[in-house]
């Protein structure tokens, strides 16, 4: 692929350059916001090649190109001078006033803060995952110095996510970064979290009292504390004389938001997350079955729409932080597998070269755990492969229900990382995540060719 002129033909076609305020990546799609709207061409951008989709949702223009989407991202910031694809907190607000719905808006919030901090987490995740195999097959010792080392490495994201997401949202509130780094750094500080463990009453000024709530793993109470901050930052450059500002306006941002992180809005966090923890535990605990059917049938659904890491990541963390476990991650394993059945189904039946390969590329990589190229470029495209999928998904989610497969550690949900499944405690887990993978492989690649051959406009556009 020649990432240059893709770059090249896409840019016009959201209207140039000047068109850009904010440019990201995720896995697969192009993230942008632009000053003009009506300038985004979707149907000119799928015919594009290499890309397979273009859409408005989440708040942003979003162009799916697949894995290799940083390499298009790249030559864009190249051309566009777009310095990290960021664009500052008062434009961003500016804009926001004119794109999309209030809920598009909190989709858009929350996919800005959880897409930066997916390469640390899920890298994390997976060498967790390589050091349980090494240890089921007796090649590692877990009470050895290396595996304690690397076990280090695999939990430091999860323990010090309040300090990713400190980051992460002063970047979105337009706080200073290093002043939000510092904020996050003090909710997991050895001093406060040695208070914690104490157990003895904490007193600020000796008269204020300082709950006590845990924040390591958490997500919720960092966030509110640097919407919050964003606020004070901005009362402490108003009441910082110029010629002292450079020292002072950090100064008294701290020092005001030091009492309101321990005794106000983070205990208030803190609540937040044990209610959802709570939901969770009920919908864990007495519908076991249901997230799994759920995302199995209505995970291409939530992709479409956005929610696949605004809502579904959020949910995951704070279930494996509360449980050691989620449910929401065998209905995507199953969910993505049914994307590439269907695909590969449609590869299978294609005399067309370009259908044939497109359906193969995709069915592979939907397999592998990458479903997006799958969902637009084939199954969504010709919709009974889209159909099909959600039936199989929904099949194979019965049966993760119906057995309680868990996601023991979070990562992305396909073949390359399926050992996310295995429970040292319980080695059926991961004989009832494989179990899930071949129904929803076999249901969906039948019923994709059934419905397929049925449809004389689709099978005449693939070539029959």
């Amino acid at each position: 692929m020649d990432y240059r002129k893709m770059a090249a033909d896409i840019l016009p076609l959201v209207g140039g350059k000047e068109n850009i305020t904010s440019l990201v990546h995720c896995a697969t799609r192009l993230r942008m916001q632009l000053k003009d709207g009506e300038k985004f061409q979707t149907e000119d951008l799928k015919k594009v090649k290499g890309v397979m989709g273009a859409l408005f949702t989440g708040g942003q223009y979003q162009i799916i190109v697949g894995t290799d989407v940083n390499h298009v991202y790249d030559e864009l910031l190249a051309v566009t001078g777009l310095a990290g694809g960021t664009v500052d907190k008062v434009e961003q607000d500016d804009l926001n006033k004119n794109q999309g719905g209030k809920m598009e808006r909190i989709m858009d919030l929350l996919s800005s803060l959880f897409t930066p901090a997916i390469a640390a987490i899920t890298g994390a995740a997976m060498i967790k995952v390589v050091l349980v195999i090494l240890t089921l097959l007796g090649l590692l010792d877990s009470g050895s110095q290396t595996y304690q080392m690397f076990s280090m490495v695999g939990d430091a994201p999860f323990y010090f996510l309040p300090v990713i997401l400190a980051y992460t949202s002063s970047k979105r509130f337009g706080v200073d970064p290093m002043v939000g780094l510092t904020i996050g750094l003090c909710m997991v500080h050895p001093t406060y979290t040695a208070f914690v463990g104490a157990g003895e009453p904490v007193t600020l000024f000796g008269f204020l009292p300082v709950p006590l709530a845990t924040y390591t793993s958490t997500v919720i109470p960092v966030v509110l504390v640097i919407y919050v901050a964003s606020w004070v930052q901005k009362l402490a450059e108003k009441l910082s004389p110029k010629v002292i500002r450079f020292f002072f306006k950090p100064l008294l941002t701290l020092l005001i938001m030091t009492p309101l992180v321990f005794c106000i809005i983070g205990p208030l966090g803190n609540l937040i997350g044990k209610g959802l923890e709570s939901i969770l535990s009920v919908v864990q605990n007495n519908a076991p079955w249901f997230l799994p059917i759920f995302f199995g049938a209505f995970g291409p659904i939530v992709i479409m729409l956005g929610m696949h890491y605004a809502v579904t990541i959020p949910l995951a963390l704070a279930a494996i932080a509360a449980f050691g476990y989620d449910m929401l991650g065998p209905g995507f394993l199953v969910a993505n597998v049914a994307q590439g059945a269907a695909a590969l189904a449609v590869a299978f039946l294609a005399k067309n070269k370009d259908a044939k390969s497109l359906g193969m590329s995709t069915g592979i990589s939907a397999i592998l755990g990458t479903s997006e190229p799958a969902l637009y470029g084939v199954n969504l495209k010709y919709k009974k492969p889209l159909y099909a999928s959600v039936i199989g998904g929904c099949a194979a989610g019965i049966v993760c229900g119906a057995a309680g497969v868990k996601r023991i550690v979070f990562g992305p949900t396909g073949l390359t990382s399926i050992a996310i499944f295995i429970d040292p405690n319980n080695s059926m887990n991961f004989v009832f995540a494989v179990a899930g993978v071949l129904v929803a492989f076999v249901v969906t690649f039948a019923l994709t060719c059934l419905l397929v051959k049925k449809d004389k406009n689709v099978m005449k556009e693939i070539g029959n």
